[in-house]
């Protein structure tokens, strides 16, 4: 009898264990969104560009995009328990079926308190070599070892025989909504993140790494867009690119805010804090043949994205940029002694920088208006962007 009820008791510790990180909330396994709420452009919010079919940096062939949201607790912050707002997203820029096949990529900080890590090596290299996790501020080391782990379980050693990683893991400050300081991402999130990241449709919003974030005072969090670039070739004949962009969106004061030309926040006062203590991560894939100087040149354009929705940068804000191609496919391969490379001219690059410009001031859009209000930590509550006042606003003034 003794040792039954020891059975018993060691069961219900495990479930009780099991169920204490409780409720995660799963990406779908399938491209479509049942959760999908409402993006900018069906309110009638006019932006400028073709975006692709999804709208979304998934629009670049290959490119992929996971979740894990952790979402549990409510009421007074107990350190180490909750409440918990926060999360992982993972990007994967040729998706799972070409892991080990670096992309070129660019890197650009606007404003450096923040952290992305791998990006020396990104500088140096002009590869990116991996996935690119993005999750909280206090959450990066953890992510950063849990994405080498990944790697060695489902890659192989590189084209010299070397096991080795040095991954890209991006961070905003969830502290107002989560429990920061709990710890509450483990290996295993990441690894879901990872695993179930599939193209097509995304959730924007409060998902992922992006589920306790806070934009312009309004619930912030994940957004995405995308735009279409048509160029002729030298017989005259168009080809057809896509850029895309995606955000963690966390950053920003209420006044600031402006959408479509319009001071929206201005017409909608409210105050979450004192100062802004918030970041902007952002993500560029295109599959435009593109070299690394020219996709630091396009992280760089991010800025004047963002600049449209009112951002200033503040000195608090760790706004950091990284954009990648994947033409060029094993451009990093050092078997052959050279390769064949194609790139477009500098002179012809003007329609892809509009094209990051237009996709980041959707993509910021997108994360405040595809998205709902949250209470934390504390009873912290920030409300959503009012879809019925942003077109009165927009109605009235434009």
């Amino acid at each position: 009898m003794a040792s039954q009820r020891f059975g018993f008791v060691l069961v219900l510790v495990l479930v009780l264990q099991s169920s204490a990180r409780e409720p995660i909330k799963r990406p779908p396994t399938t491209p479509v969104v049942e959760s999908k709420t409402v993006r900018a452009r069906e309110l009638g919010i006019p932006f400028e560009g073709a975006p692709g079919k999804f709208n979304s940096i998934t629009d670049v062939p290959g490119v992929e995009v996971g979740y894990t949201t952790l979402i549990s607790g409510e009421g007074k912050l107990e350190v180490g328990k909750g409440p918990v707002r926060t999360g992982v997203t993972a990007i994967l820029p040729r998706g799972h079926a070409s892991l080990n096949d670096p992309v070129y990529a660019g890197f650009f900080s606007l404003n450096g308190n923040g952290e992305m890590t791998g990006t020396a090596w990104v500088d140096e290299s002009g590869f990116l070599e991996g996935p690119i996790i993005i999750t909280n501020t206090h959450s990066v080391g953890v992510a950063r070892d849990a994405v080498i782990a990944w790697r060695v379980k489902h890659g192989a050693a590189d084209k010299t025989g070397y096991w080795w990683s040095l991954p890209v893991v991006a961070e905003t400050w969830d502290g107002w909504l989560n429990d920061i300081n709990g710890f509450h991402v483990k290996p295993e999130d990441v690894w879901h993140a990872l695993d179930s990241a599939h193209g097509g449709a995304l959730e924007e919003g409060s998902v992922g790494g992006g589920t306790g974030m806070i934009c312009y005072e309004f619930k912030g969090g994940n957004g995405t867009a995308s735009r279409k670039v048509e160029m002729k070739d030298e017989t005259g004949a168009l080809r057809s690119f896509i850029v895309g962009v995606f955000l963690q969106a966390n950053f920003g004061r209420r006044p600031q805010l402006v959408i479509a030309g319009v001071p929206i926040g201005k017409e909608i006062p409210g105050e979450v804090y004192k100062e802004e203590s918030g970041s902007c991560i952002a993500v560029v894939a295109t599959d435009a043949p593109l070299l690394p100087n020219q996709l630091k040149r396009l992280a760089r354009r991010v800025s004047l994205g963002l600049a449209r929705t009112g951002a200033i940068s503040g000195n608090g804000s760790g706004d950091l940029f990284i954009a990648f191609s994947t033409a060029n496919a094993g451009a990093a391969n050092p078997e052959p002694l050279t390769h064949s490379v194609q790139t477009i001219p500098n002179d012809r690059l003007d329609p892809i920088f509009a094209a990051v410009v237009e996709a980041t001031d959707e993509a910021v859009v997108n994360a405040l208006v595809d998205n709902q209000s949250m209470t934390g930590r504390d009873s912290h509550h920030v409300e959503a962007l009012p879809h019925d006042r942003l077109r009165e606003i927009l109605k009235r003034l434009r």
